[in-house]
């Protein structure tokens, strides 16, 4: 659903990791999978080989940022991206992988000025308007975040992103049937990704419609059975239904899984003492 930007360099031989916030944690959010392969010595030697042998080719830098994101060295990787654009600053690719590194350093600021360059530079580039999209929702700047998902679907991206969180603003609406049209987009993008269906089986509640809202929810446990919120959602549908015990159990689960996850411990709190 999502890639690191850059500049390819098939001709330097060089294996190339694009991953920008992965779908297998959370696709609502620009959250790098951490790969600490990606910071091995072998694999950064490789890459400053290639800018020594070019040191005035920004790409170089742009990938070895990558590298250094992906394995969590973030400020060696701000450093690459920052020197990058001081040889090129027309960079654009360069500018959205430092605003990527910036908001997984919590710095949501820095990383809308970057994404924002990144537009300056290229008002079509989708991957800026999802990324900033996601500073803006957070941030509960829901209006300005609609708009830069909607831009990035109104250019035809690929990105599951873009319509998984339009889809939560139109959920936050009260647009179930939007939502569940964006959501549906998101999985048929993303068929790996199980927070779309999450997102799509709450639409589907909102509507009374418990039994593909059920399907859903078991979909994304099947999926990925970590996730706290799947279970939660599950054992709500048990508890519409008037399965108590079940529901219990499944909102134990879930806060096994996340202790934290405050539905699942309201859950259980109305459900307990029934298993």
């Amino acid at each position: 659903m999502s890639r690191w930007n850059g500049l390819g360099v098939k001709a330097l031989g060089i294996a190339v990791f694009f991953a920008l916030a992965g779908c297998q944690t959370n696709p609502t959010t620009d959250v790098i999978n951490i790969d600490r392969a990606q910071g091995s010595k072998e694999n950064i030697s490789s890459l400053t080989a290639v800018i020594e042998a070019n040191p005035k080719d920004p790409s170089g830098y742009n990938v070895r940022g990558s590298a250094y994101g992906r394995a969590g060295d973030f400020n060696r990787a701000l450093a690459d991206f920052s020197t990058a654009l001081q040889i090129n600053p027309n960079f654009y690719q360069a500018y959205a992988n430092r605003a990527l590194v910036y908001r997984n350093m919590g710095k949501p600021v820095e990383a809308a000025r970057d994404y924002t360059a990144a537009l300056k530079i290229n008002p079509n580039y989708d991957v800026a308007y999802i990324g900033r999209g996601n500073i803006y929702r957070q941030a509960g700047r829901i209006d300005e975040a609609f708009q830069d998902f909607s831009k990035a679907i109104s250019l035809d991206t690929t990105d599951g992103r873009a319509y998984h969180n339009r889809g939560l603003i139109y959920q936050l609406r009260g647009q179930h049937d939007k939502a569940i049209e964006d959501f549906s987009k998101a999985i048929s993008l993303s068929p790996g990704a199980p927070e779309p269906y999450n997102g799509r089986g709450v639409s589907y509640l909102a509507l009374n419609d418990d039994e593909n809202a059920f399907a859903d929810f078991n979909h994304a446990i099947e999926m990925n059975p970590k996730l706290a919120e799947s279970w939660a959602n599950q054992a709500l549908v048990y508890e519409r239904r008037g399965d108590k015990v079940k529901a219990a159990k499944s909102y134990a689960h879930a806060v096994g899984l996340d202790p934290n996850y405050q539905p699942a411990r309201d859950g259980l709190a109305r459900t307990r003492g029934t298993s």
